[in-house]
Order: C-alpha cells, then structure tokens, then sequence
C-alpha cells in the first residue's frame, strides 16, 4: 500500500514541517494560558498558605495518581504509533493510537468521578457539603485548570480517533507525529497540576 503522504510532508520557510510547525505554535499558545493559570495559583497559595493547604487536603490523591500513570502510559503508546509510521506498519499504528485513546477515555471518566464526587456528593452517599468553582479560589484555580486541561484531552481524542482512521488506509502519515507532539505537551501540563492540586498540600 502506498503512502498519499510520507512522513516528512511540506516545509514552511523556516525548514520545519507546516504541520509540525502549526503544532508548536498552538502549544506555544498554550503555555501562556496555563502558564498564566498556575502563576496565579501559586501566587494565591504562597499568600493563603494554610487555607490553601487544609483545601488541598480535600483533593483524591489516588485520582491524581492513578491518572498520572494513565497518561504517562498513554504517552508511551503514542511513541510506538511514531514509530510504527515510521515502519510504515499501518496496523500497529491504528492499534497503538487507539490505545492512546483508551487511555485518555479512562483519564476522563476519572475525571468525571473525581468532580462528581465534589459537586454531588451525594451521589455517593457521602455527607459532606458539595464543592464547586465558586466555593473558593482554591477550588476556582482547581476547575479551571484541570477542567481546560480536560477539553485539551478531550479534543486530542477525537483529533486521535480522525488519525488512526487515515492512517490505517495511508493517508496523512505525517499527522501521527504531529498528534504525538501535542499529547506530550498534555501530558507534560499534568505533571505539573498534579504535584499543585493534590501532593503539595503540607508545603
């Protein structure tokens, strides 16, 4: 089967592919927006040191960790999909891609728990009072941070699932890298909200 598009597609006039190059710019973009989001927050933390901290106490460590494992597992399968394209192994790159996905799709339904069980607590039999964007600038900086950084995997998903569909007939090989960069960076923006939100509470 032959590729409409190999891995190294047009260049702009910087020498770096056009996809590629869209892609760090979005991410450059991106970091200004939660680079701002957690200046902010750390600002607020080292300014409300003990409020912040007995807030912070109240977030499921084992959330934040089960799905940090997620996606660093996630970001693994995303290297083999690369490297498969690279082959040119269609199959595993739809197969590897896909698990990329799964991974995401359970980071997401964690996340779903996890917010669940603040807003409606009593969903879960539990008599504690419902935790909300509004109750606090702790728990602001905490949905708004992790629920953008939710919408991001989210879209990486669906733009992952339209991926593997090409790719599996040989079409936009190229996009695998390109998908690949951006779930990195997902992933890399976790690494730094989970110590924030759930680990840091007694610093």
């Amino acid at each position: 089967m032959s590729f409409q598009i190999p891995i190294a597609t047009s260049r702009s006039a910087t020498g770096v592919p056009t996809g590629r190059l869209a892609v760090w710019w979005i991410i450059a973009s991106e970091i200004v927006i939660f680079g701002g989001l957690l200046a902010g927050f750390l600002m607020y933390r080292f300014h409300h040191g003990d409020e912040w901290a007995a807030q912070a106490a109240q977030t499921k460590l084992w959330c934040g960790s089960f799905n940090t494992f997620v996606l660093l597992t996630s970001s693994y399968f995303v290297v083999l999909a690369h490297k498969a394209a690279g082959e040119k192994k269609l199959d595993d790159v739809y197969k590897y891609i896909w698990w990329t996905i799964l991974g995401g799709g359970i980071f997401m339904c964690v996340k779903f728990y996890e917010y669940t069980s603040k807003i409606f607590p009593h969903w879960y039999g539990s008599d504690h009072d419902p935790v909300t964007i509004t109750s606090s600038v702790f728990w602001s900086f905490y949905f708004v941070a992790t629920g953008i950084h939710g919408f991001h995997v989210l879209c990486g998903m669906i733009i992952m699932a339209i991926i593997a569909h090409d790719a599996r007939k040989g079409n936009f090989i190229h996009r695998v890298e390109n998908i690949g960069i951006y779930w990195h960076f997902v992933d890399l923006v976790w690494i730094f909200l989970f110590p924030l939100f759930y680990i840091a509470s007694g610093l």
